[in-house]
Order: structure tokens, then C-alpha cells, then sequence
């Protein structure tokens, strides 16, 4: 069969396709939700900070030493990338989003095999993660690691089932490290990859020895050994190939401070009850009856169920794991809770259980997180500013009522600084940095890291005496500067935020 023959055999294929006509226009649709967020302001504090680390690491800064933020490398790595450039960062978002929305898709089939509950599950996954209710439009760390995490799953759930009818036991070995190697490049972007690591970890033994079919050959505890270790080697490879390239720069310690051991007073912070901790300890113990819970059900939920429930409850713990209210903390939990819709429809004989967790999920995320319930008004004013009826100072207001004053900062001092001149400033909006191209004079772009931080201070201190910036912003916000002034003279305020001059 000659080469053109080929293409049009798989066209016609394709066309004929059910997965093909409902994912084409899921991701046109998804697109066209996302198009909005191409175009927003630099409003955002966590973008701003990500973009200070890649524009660090592009000028030479060293990671975590030169420019600082608490979470693994990659996420930074894809910010310098793209220099920190907001738009191509939000394009890869869209990009990662659609991708995301496929990987799903095929994970639900995997689960359900049912077309409807399939097209339902889906359908819900897309729109919420498409719309900006959870930060889907954000280029944050959930939305780039969802797909290599729902990627995992599918490989693994779909290879169980292969292992639990003894099918290619031996050549099963490349998908389950695949699936492990992906969740280890997720914990690479966002260190709460972990809890999907264990969940699906849990789900591979509960799948590969309790659900052996009773009238064949039960899987060996040998093998369910052998091909969690395999899963556990591909998450852990990347991992350490990190590890040693930090050790060989010479900044294993900076790199574990950051990435991993600054987490535990960030997690600490909202987890005091009784005792320090004491609320993790709750979410754990409650962790621990859920997971004993699903074992004793196995047998009535199905090993669609095993799945669905383990990797729901190590999310909804994952999302309130720092029990902060943080509206991105709740991507992590989307997939699973789409998935729990869907197996509302498919199992009848746990829908009054699966329902009651539908809405105790649904209170628990309402409640306890900031969600972004001017959506709808989102697209308006989107649409406004294209149409011409709403000014550039009102569409950026909408996100941040600071949005312009921002603007205004970047546009004074990229008028009145030289490609070579520094700024400093004492705030919280790193995102003033990137646009005005500039650097931070120490490792930390914004003032809750500097004050937060125990060389945060000293560190700032020493780089504000080295560089010299010829400008520093005090933002209105700020109560207390902790650093000289001399020889700096107040040069004018904009929008109440003080701008001094170096005058020597």
C-alpha cells in the first residue's frame, strides 16, 4: 500500500471515529475559553515570581541560590524557557490544558467503557478546567502537571487490567515504569505529586492481588512485588538524576532548603490543632479509614471504584493537605472528582454513598477556598475591551483593582533606566520585575519571602549594597522598610506606591 493510500485509509478512520468527533470540538471549545487568558494583565503574584526565577535563570542567576521559590525545578526551567514571557507561558498552559483534557478522556474510557458516562465525565473535566472558576487560565504548577499525572493513570489502571487476565505479564514491565516516570516528572513541577504516586501505588497492589478473578490463577504476591518496584524506579529515576545534578553544582543544600524542607513550615503553618501538626494528623488518620474502608468494599465497587476512591481521597487530602485557601490547590482534586461524577452513573449499587461524597466535596471546596466566581463576567469583560466599549485601565481592574498602578510603576522606570540600572522592590508584585526586565538584587523577589525567610534580610541587604538599584518602589501596602535609605531622595508617588532616587 503505497504512502498517500495509508494517510487516507487512517483519515477515514479518524473520521469515522467517536473519539475523534467528541474531542475536536471539546478542545475548539476548550480553546476558545482558554483564548481570554492570552491576553490578561500582569496581575498575578505567583507568575510574577515564577517569571523572576526564569528571567534569573536566564541572565546566569543559579537556581535557589541566585533567584528563590519553594517548590522543584521544573516548573522554573519552563518559565525560562520561554523568558517568563506571559503570553507563550499562558499558550503552554492552553497547550498542556488541551492535552490534559485527551489524556483524561482516554482514562475514562479506560474506566467506564460506557459512551455517555465517558462523554459526561469528560465534558465536566474540560469545562472546569477550561474556565477560570480554579485558576485553570493560570500558568501555574497544577495546570503542567495534571497531564503527566492522568497520563500515569491511565497507563497504569489500563495495564492492571492486562495483568490481573495474566496478558504479557512480562512485557507489561515498559508501562508501568513509563507510568512511574511520569508521576516522577510531575513531582519534579509540584512536590504533591507524591500523594497520586501512593494512591496509585495502593491501587496496583489492591488490583493486582485482591482482584484476581476467582476462576483463574491468582497473580502472584512475587509479581505484585516485582511491578510495584518497577513503578517506584520510574518515579524515582528523575528524581534522583535531580538530585545528583544539584550535588555536582555544588547546591544540594540550596535546593533542598527550598524545594523540599521549606515546605514543612509552610505546611505547618495552618495545621496547628492541639498540637503542631495536629490537623495533618486528623486528615491522615481519616486518610487511613478511607483506604480500609475501599479495601473491605473491593468487591462491590469494582476495580473502577478502587481507583476512582483511592486517588479521590489522597486528592482532596493533597488539596487541603497545607489547609490553605489557595484556588489552584483545588486542580489537583478535579480529575478524580470528574472521574466521581461519572461512576454516579455507572455504579447503581453505591450511588447513594458516591453522592453523598459528591456533595460533601462540593460544600468542603465552596467553603474553604477562594474560588473565582466572576467567570461568566470574565469572558464580558473580555469581550468588552476587544469590542472597544471598555478602556485598558478598567480591563486590567477587573483582575486586580492594582493592575494599573503597575503598569504605570513599569512604564516610569522602563522610561527613566538604563538597560544596566536596577531596581528594588518593597512588595509583593515580583510581576514589576519582568516588566521592567529587571532582577532582584538579592535571591528573593518579593517581601513575605524576604521577611519569612532567616536570610532573607541579610541576603536583600547585601544585594541593595552591591547593586545599587537606582529606584526603590515602596509599595502603600508595606508598613515597615527595613533597609537605609541613604542617598536615596523621594522622586514622586504613583497610585500612593513612594518611588526614591538614588541621588549619589
Amino acid at each position: 500500500m503505497t504512502l498517500p493510500a495509508r494517510i487516507e485509509k487512517k483519515l477515514d478512520r479518524l473520521e469515522k471515529s467517536k473519539d475523534f468527533w467528541f474531542l475536536l470540538p471539546t478542545s475548539i471549545l476548550f480553546f476558545l475559553l482558554r483564548l481570554p487568558s492570552l491576553f490578561e494583565p500582569h496581575w498575578y503574584g505567583d507568575e510574577g515570581i515564577y517569571q523572576v526565577l526564569g528571567l534569573g535563570l536566564r541572565e546566569g542567576r543559579p537556581l535557589y541560590q541566585g533567584v528563590f521559590d519553594n517548590k522543584p525545578p521544573l516548573l522554573y526551567i519552563l518559565y525560562s524557557v520561554f523568558n517568563g514571557d506571559q503570553f507563550w507561558l499562558r499558550f503552554a498552559n492552553l497547550f498542556f490544558g488541551i492535552a490534559t483534557v485527551i489524556a483524561f478522556y482516554f482514562l475514562a474510557k479506560a474506566l467506564f467503557k460506557k459512551q455517555k458516562i465517558i462523554y459526561i465525565s469528560s465534558s465536566i473535566f474540560a469545562f472546569l478546567l477550561a474556565i477560570p472558576i480554579i485558576e485553570g487560565n493560570i500558568a501555574n504548577a497544577e495546570n503542567f502537571m495534571l497531564f503527566p499525572i492522568i497520563a500515569a493513570g491511565y497507563l497504569l489502571f489500563k495495564n492492571s487490567q492486562k495483568l490481573l487476565n495474566h496478558e504479557n505479564k512480562d512485557k507489561l514491565n515498559k508501562a508501568f515504569f513509563t507510568s512511574g516516570f511520569l508521576l516522577g516528572i510531575a513531582f519534579l513541577v509540584k512536590i504533591v505529586a507524591l500523594f497520586d504516586f501512593v494512591a496509585f501505588l495502593i491501587f496496583l497492589i489492591f488490583a493486582s492481588y485482591f482482584f484476581s478473578a476467582s476462576k483463574r490463577k491468582a497473580v502472584s504476591i512475587f509479581l505484585i512485588i516485582k511491578k510495584s518496584f518497577i513503578f517506584a524506579i520510574g518515579f524515582i529515576i528523575p528524581i534522583v538524576v535531580t538530585v545528583f545534578y544539584f550535588i555536582f553544582a555544588n547546591a544540594f543544600d540550596y535546593f533542598a532548603q527550598a524545594a523540599l524542607f521549606s515546605n514543612i513550615g509552610y505546611v505547618g503553618y495552618g495545621n496547628k490543632f492541639l498540637i503542631p501538626q495536629g490537623l495533618l494528623i486528623l486528615k491522615s488518620l481519616l486518610l487511613s479509614i478511607f483506604i480500609i474502608f475501599i479495601f473491605f468494599k473491593r468487591k462491590k465497587i469494582e476495580l473502577t471504584g478502587v481507583f476512582i476512591f483511592l486517588w479521590l481521597g489522597f486528592s482532596l487530602f493533597n488539596a487541603f493537605f497545607s489547609q490553605r485557601p489557595y484556588t489552584h490547590y483545588l486542580l489537583t482534586l478535579l480529575p478524580s472528582f470528574s472521574l466521581l461524577i461519572g461512576y454516579f452513573f455507572y455504579q447503581k449499587g453505591v450511588r447513594r454513598f458516591t453522592f453523598i461524597l459528591i456533595v460533601v466535596i462540593f460544600y468542603l471546596s465552596t467553603s474553604n477556598f477562594w474560588l473565582f466566581k466572576r467567570s461568566a463576567f470574565y469572558y464580558q469583560n473580555f469581550s468588552a475591551f476587544v469590542s472597544g466599549s471598555k478602556n485598558l485601565e478598567n480591563y486590567q481592574k477587573f483582575f486586580d483593582s492594582n493592575t494599573p498602578r503597575d503598569y504605570l510603576l513599569a512604564q516610569f522606570i522602563n522610561a527613566n533606566t538604563k538597560e544596566e540600572e536596577n531596581i528594588f522592590v518593597w512588595g509583593n508584585n515580583a510581576q514589576l520585575y519582568k516588566m521592567t526586565n529587571k532582577l532582584p538584587p538579592g535571591r528573593y523577589s518579593v517581601a513575605y519571602h524576604i521577611t519569612n525567610y532567616k536570610d532573607g534580610l541579610e541576603n536583600t541587604e547585601q544585594g541593595l549594597l552591591k547593586s545599587q538599584p537606582k529606584f526603590i518602589i515602596f509599595m502603600p501596602y508595606m508598613k515597615h522598610y527595613p533597609f537605609s535609605l541613604k542617598d536615596y531622595t523621594e522622586r514622586l508617588s504613583i497610585g500612593k506606591a513612594l518611588i526614591y532616587e538614588k541621588t549619589f
